[in-house]
């Protein structure tokens, strides 16, 4: 499926990769080949989702960039970019085809509905091609900020949060690559069958790729309830199974990753409030560890309800960006984060998934994620984690070059 829709200009594929939970559509789910589309920096970006929304009445997928914290509050984005990512992109595909279990649905537009056919044999007889595990040249990553400047920044964060301006707050740095071309879907291939995550997502608009290995859901619509999965706390893992149980339980105990996740908690809470009928937002899991091929993560589960009519892009704006990826206070933190970082997040920190003609809406949070930008031949991808008082730049910056380990062992090969 995945080979055959990278033929069209635009395609989102999510996949599960087996992990099954109780909030849940799809195993996998894939829309391609544009009827109309919305592409827009982030200007009234969610007023003109919510139109978009409202006059088509069917499937949307695509993308919601961090920088469209911009139309949220009064900020702004100035940092380096070399993947000009548009800042909200979303489509009405004219096919989707969904597995579930051994189900396969085919949901094609009338128009194309005579292609289901066609299209099930060419995808039956494809022949996969074969990944022979070499990129061709080589491909140079580089550091928009070393390791002293890493360490001179968060200590700058540092003393905001002693002064107390923020809480916590999350600090990312680029690796990146120029004059570079790759081939996305070996790449995506790759990325995921490493890492194997529950959130996992490939798209491409145009010339511009997204490769995902996301562990984390942003949040989802499913009816008049709404679901918050926020991550915070990584430890790593280990081949020898006693040592493996060791970091995971060492992670469970940590007071320092459980106040980042009990704070961040809090903050959903208060995000989801906005939406929410009274007295609904509960916490239905806190600080639980699950454990993914390539870490451990801390991971806690909010809930709330909302009416029936609540309009679904309304939702998304008065919880966006997510709190995992900005801290408490949290706008206080973004702007911290904005004169602290060298790069403008863009689509890393986003989101990326779909809103249904029944107003139910899931998304993911771009992390673990490389993008590409193929007429730029600019390759990147970002880590980050989050600074508290108790924080060590020492640490952190450890933290950062495990998460980033996936990324740049499939692109180097």
């Amino acid at each position: 499926m995945l080979q055959w829709a990278s033929q069209f200009q635009e395609m989102v594929w999510l996949e599960s990769n087996g992990h099954r939970t109780n909030y849940q559509s799809y195993d996998e789910i894939l829309a391609v080949d544009a009827l109309t589309s919305l592409k827009t920096d982030y200007t009234n970006a969610f007023d003109s989702l919510k139109e978009y929304q409202q006059q088509t009445g069917d499937w949307l997928f695509g993308y919601l960039s961090y920088d469209l914290k911009n139309d949220v509050e009064a900020l702004s984005s100035g940092n380096a970019d070399g993947l000009d990512f548009p800042d909200l992109y979303f489509f009405q595909p004219k096919k989707i085809i969904s597995i579930k279990g051994k189900r396969v649905e085919f949901n094609y537009l009338n128009m194309v509905a005579d292609e289901i056919e066609s299209d099930f044999k060419k995808i039956s007889q494809l022949n996969i091609n074969p990944d022979t595990g070499a990129n061709g040249a080589e491909i140079k990553i580089k550091l928009r900020i070393f390791k002293d400047a890493y360490y001179s920044q968060v200590q700058k964060m540092l003393a905001h949060i002693y002064r107390g301006d923020i809480y916590e707050a999350n600090f990312c740095q680029e690796f990146f690559a120029e004059q570079t071309v790759i081939d996305p879907l070996k790449i995506y291939n790759r990325l995921n069958n490493i890492s194997k995550a529950p959130f996992a997502a490939f798209i491409r608009m145009e010339d511009k790729y997204l490769l995902s290995a996301s562990p984390e859901r942003y949040l989802r619509k499913e009816g008049n309830l709404v679901i918050s999965q926020p991550i915070k706390g990584t430890a790593k893992r280990s081949s020898h199974p006693l040592e493996d149980l060791k970091h995971k339980n060492d992670l469970k105990q940590d007071t320092k990753e459980r106040a980042e996740n009990i704070m961040i908690v809090d903050l959903v809470r208060n995000d989801l409030s906005k939406s929410a009928l009274k007295g609904s937002v509960a916490v239905e899991e806190l600080c639980e560890v699950y454990s993914f091929e390539q870490v451990h993560q801390m991971i806690s589960t909010i809930t709330a309800r909302v009416t029936e009519n609540k309009n679904p892009v309304d939702i998304i704006r008065e919880t966006f960006p997510m709190g995992s990826m900005t801290g408490a206070p949290k706008v206080s933190a973004m702007k911290i984060i904005e004169e602290l970082e060298a790069t403008k997040r863009g689509l890393y920190s986003g989101a990326v998934g779909y809103i249904s003609p029944e107003n139910n809406f899931d998304f993911n949070v771009v992390i673990r994620s490389i993008l590409y930008n193929h007429s730029n031949q600019f390759v990147s991808y970002s880590v980050g984690s989050a600074i508290t008082s108790r924080a060590s730049p020492e640490k952190e910056y450890e933290e950062c070059l495990l998460k980033a380990k996936a990324m740049r062992q499939v692109l180097e090969a």
